[in-house]
């Protein structure tokens, strides 16, 4: 039997250790999993769509740019779709339209359909992932959320580890048409957990109505602003064909944000950003996944180009990634519960930019030990360090009655930075038209791309560490209820007596 939970009415209060609670995370990790593996088997997969359907590097930026653009521009819309029409609903309904969507991606006989079909899979990523953590936030106990959310990271990080050793496998042994496929099975077993375990949840009061200027808005801007970005490598950044998307966007842009603040029922309340930790906790994000986003889409590209890696090996390279985040994702989200989430969001980009600057090593000689290896580990701690704090940090600083508009933000942020890195750091790098064929041009354009990644990523610690705070519990004992939510999905204290709990959203 499904039940139903709402700030209104209490939350569902699961705990991580009973049947029910493992199948709550069973399933969110499934559905996230899902499309977080098929965005790293497309990337092992890009050598091989490109060599069938003879397509340059802005045709692959687009196979990876096209998904991203319509969940990066549809995953404010999601959340809002989920916390009004229930959760559970809007990611039973993503995954369905997911799978669909893979299928036709399968079935392309060329790269636009591909593209066009990525698109579409990017909507029906919209209405999955922010569901995914906002039912977490929902349906767990208070003090069990931290420990879930850390669950969902590392074992969500599995999926996109194993990603490319699957798709390697599958490419190698079938077609890279497989990578799509796959996701069928794993979304009937989403859909069947999730009807039967997961609880109903939704924001308290009326249903506002959907958004949809919002959604327009945001959606031209991203989709002006990424054309623009990837035609400037071929055209030149004074060309009217990127000077012209470029305008739009910047405009649709500045419409978004009048649009909302209009709005009677935004899907993005800019309110939202009065809390200068949330606001904080997305600037780091944008910062890191813009640095990960852009070199992770050429390095599986490199390992089969530069160092004539089969699909399958290039996969198999990145496996530690899944052992460290198993390992110690859960941990790391148990201990910024306890120490705060500052040092870990400090360090964790610092310890990933130092992975960056090891991955140039990639572009020289060397075998898997001494030219990958120790990329891919320090990797591995520094997203195992940094994901589940900075994460639990951007929900927790969030209005309590906001989880899936909070979730999508957070994701909407990485995907933007990944998005707008895919377009522009090839074509900073020197890396265009055909010569990711060549081996020596693209190991030449990989060092480069490497070394800006990794500053970029550098700046994005020396920014957490300038501007994340860690919670008071004094403060929030002191707090009235006017004041302060503790814990993303909790009601507002409806006492002046002083409670004391760690997870404290920060509205000042």
């Amino acid at each position: 039997m499904s039940e139903t939970a709402t700030p209104d009415t209490g939350i569902a209060g699961l705990r991580l250790k009973s049947a029910r609670g493992r199948w709550v995370v069973a399933a969110t990790v499934l559905g996230s999993g899902m499309a977080a593996l098929d965005a790293t088997v497309v990337g092992i997969a890009l050598p091989a769509v490109g060599r069938d359907f003879h397509a340059g590097v802005a045709s692959l930026q687009w196979i990876v740019d096209a998904y991203t653009l319509t969940l990066a521009g549809l995953l404010l819309l999601g959340g809002t779709l989920g916390d009004s029409y229930g959760r559970r609903k809007m990611f039973v309904i993503g995954t369905v339209w997911f799978a669909i969507a893979s299928l036709l991606c399968g079935l392309a006989p060329d790269a636009p359909v591909l593209i066009a079909a990525r698109a579409l899979q990017g909507v029906g990523g919209a209405l999955l992932t922010p569901g995914s953590l906002a039912i977490l936030q929902a349906s767990f106990a208070e003090d069990d959320r931290s420990a879930a959310i850390g669950a969902w990271s590392g074992l969500g990080g599995v999926a996109t580890a194993i990603g490319p050793f699957l798709g390697g496998w599958l490419i190698g042994a079938v077609s890279w048409r497989l990578v799509f496929f796959i996701n069928l099975p794993l979304a009937v077993a989403v859909v069947a957990i999730a009807v039967r375990h997961v609880p109903e949840t939704r924001a308290p009061g009326p249903v506002p109505r959907l958004d949809i200027k919002g959604a327009i808005c945001i959606s031209g801007a991203l989709a002006g602003i990424t054309y623009g970005l990837i035609a400037a490598s071929a055209a030149g950044w004074g060309s009217v064909s990127v000077l012209v998307p470029l305008g739009v966007g910047a405009v649709l842009l500045g419409l978004f944000i009048l649009v909302e603040a209009r709005e009677s029922e935004p899907m993005l309340p800019l309110g939202i950003f009065a809390s200068r930790q949330f606001s904080a906790a997305n600037a780091v994000t944008f910062v890191v996944y813009a640095a990960l986003g852009g070199l992770l889409f050429l390095v599986p590209i490199v390992l089969q180009v530069v160092h004539g890696y089969s699909p399958v090996a290039a996969g198999t390279a990145l496996l530690p990634v899944t052992f460290i985040m198993l390992l110690l994702s859960s941990r790391s989200g148990a201990l910024a519960a306890r120490i705060g989430p500052r040092l870990q969001m400090t360090v964790g980009p610092l310890v990933i930019a130092a992975s960056l600057a090891l991955f140039t090593m990639i572009a020289g000689s060397g075998d898997y030990v001494t030219a990958v290896l120790p990329a891919v580990v320090v990797f591995g701690f520094g997203v195992a360090i940094m994901v589940a704090p900075l994460t639990a940090t951007a929900l927790a600083a969030a209005p309590a009655d906001h989880a899936g508009v909070a979730s999508a933000v957070n994701n909407d942020v990485a995907r933007a930075g990944g998005l707008i890195a895919v377009a522009v750091l090839p074509a900073l790098a020197g890396i265009t038209g055909t010569s990711y064929l060549h081996p020596a041009a693209l190991a030449h354009g990989f060092k480069t791309a490497a070394w800006i990644a990794a500053a970029f990523c550098a700046a994005g610690g020396v920014l957490a560490a300038a501007t994340i705070r860690n919670p008071s519990r004094a403060k929030c004992a002191e707090a009235t209820p006017l004041e302060f939510n503790c814990g993303l999905e909790a009601p507002p204290l409806r006492s002046l007596v002083p409670v004391r709990l760690a997870n404290v959203g920060d509205k000042q």
